[in-house]
């Protein structure tokens, strides 16, 4: 029988145990248990930034342990029978190629309004139509290796290297084109009925659609307000979804359910387990599905979170780049994280507790070591900035340095902190 109330511990449990989090990490990392992974969470968002590792490698580190990122690679960058393919589902995203159907309304809707920088597509037809001839008669290529229009860059400053990025990300945005792999980090482009099955050439009803997705988003959130539904997926249309609800409801898949500080109404997946407790200690992405909706974040765990890449570094006020820490049913932290590779070194530029909260500080030096030896880094440093850095410093034993915001950093309150949505 569906719960009818939740505490806000419950909750989170809940939240937690829908996204496969605080079971065994020990590392294992079948192609299996990647796609079931990737399936419990719906999608793997991309983001470029390296710093400690690529954002679409840490949800399954943060569920998984130490597992080889090279066997992700395996699974989503498959060029023969794929299984995963890129789309804008949430934002860029790998997701499971038989997924391609459901977001025919999207393709609809960039098509509407004439690609994703207003006029552009519809005044540079021409270029489009070169790009796409060209991807027809060669296969799947990266930009750099587009030369139908790179030969024109040369004789006028209308036509340059931008326009075939652009056409490229049009096409790819309408579903003419999908995304066959990666060289590095470089996207090869095919056109998508040279890279998809064509089982999956066609586009589902938006309805159908727009429900299957609200049904997914529910299961992988296990508790969920109107607006969590919402974003999930970033469907943008409340009333869609609403309905989608309302029919998921008479169907008995969701259930109304009452949490304990919630102000907004909320429902409860029928599979949703409401654990007794949770033991874990995981850095999460920004971009993990636990965290990525900022409204959800604070309601869940009292934990507001700005990404500061694009803040000045003297008025940062957490670090570049941090990563929440997950302790148990709690966000503990926020430790900002550098790979350096040259001397093969793990280097924590900043570490925070959050307020009210304050681990075990052996448990998340065991963690720090944990993502070092993921990375194949052989040390550790920690820097003076943060404070949560002096107790992870001794639970590391680990030699400290100087971070440059160290002294002189802006010291704002919390209300005050920079707030740069990501």
């Amino acid at each position: 029988m569906a719960r009818t109330t939740l505490s806000a511990a419950q909750a989170r449990r809940t939240a937690l145990a829908s996204q496969g989090l605080g079971g065994a990490r020990d590392g294992s990392a079948s192609p299996r248990t990647l796609h079931a992974g990737i399936a419990r969470m719906g999608v793997l968002q991309i983001d470029s930034v390296n710093v400690f590792a690529r954002s679409h490698y840490m949800p399954m580190f943060s569920r998984a342990g130490s597992y080889d990122p090279a066997a992700l690679d395996r699974v989503v960058f498959r060029r023969r029978k794929p299984t995963h393919v890129e789309y804008l589902a949430h934002e860029a995203a790998f997701m499971p190629i038989d997924d391609w159907p459901l977001w025919g309304f999207r393709r609809e809707a960039i098509r509407a309004r004439d690609g994703r920088w207003g006029g552009w597509a519809g005044e540079n037809a021409e270029v489009i139509d070169r790009v796409r001839e060209e991807l027809a008669d060669r296969g799947p290529l990266k930009p750099s290796e587009i030369s139908s229009i790179e030969r024109e860059a040369r004789r006028g400053p209308w036509w340059d290297w931008d326009h075939v990025k652009r056409a490229l990300e049009h096409l790819w945005g309408i579903g003419e084109v999908a995304i066959a792999g990666r060289d590095g980090f470089e996207r090869v482009y095919g056109l998508a009925s040279h890279v998809l099955p064509d089982r999956v050439l066609f586009d589902a009803p938006r309805d159908d659609a727009i429900r299957e997705l609200v049904r997914r988003a529910a299961r992988s959130y296990g508790v969920a307000t109107l607006s969590d539904l919402n974003d999930y997926y970033r469907l943008r249309d409340q009333a869609a979804v609403r309905l989608a609800i309302a029919d998921l409801v008479d169907e008995g898949e969701l259930a109304p359910v009452r949490v304990e500080g919630w102000a907004r109404d909320a429902w409860i997946h029928r599979d949703a387990r409401v654990p007794r407790s949770v033991t874990q200690t995981s850095l999460l992405t920004p971009f993990d599905p636990m965290v990525w909706f900022r409204e959800r974040a604070e309601r869940l765990f009292d934990f507001s979170y700005r990404i500061e890449i694009y803040v000045p570094g003297p008025k940062r006020r957490y670090g570049y780049y941090s990563l929440p820490l997950l302790v148990d049913d709690r966000i503990a932290g926020r430790i900002d994280l550098k790979a350096d590779r040259a001397v093969s070194t793990l280097r924590v530029q900043s570490a925070w507790w959050e307020s009210g909260v304050r681990p075990d500080p052996s448990r998340v030096a065991a963690e720090i070591r944990r993502a070092a030896d993921w990375q194949k880094l052989e040390s550790v440093t920690v820097s003076r900035w943060g404070d949560a850095a002096d107790d992870l410093a001794a639970s590391l034993g680990a030699e400290r340095h100087e971070h440059p915001n160290a002294s002189g950093v802006s010291r704002c309150s919390r209300g005050d902190e920079p707030q740069l949505r990501s």
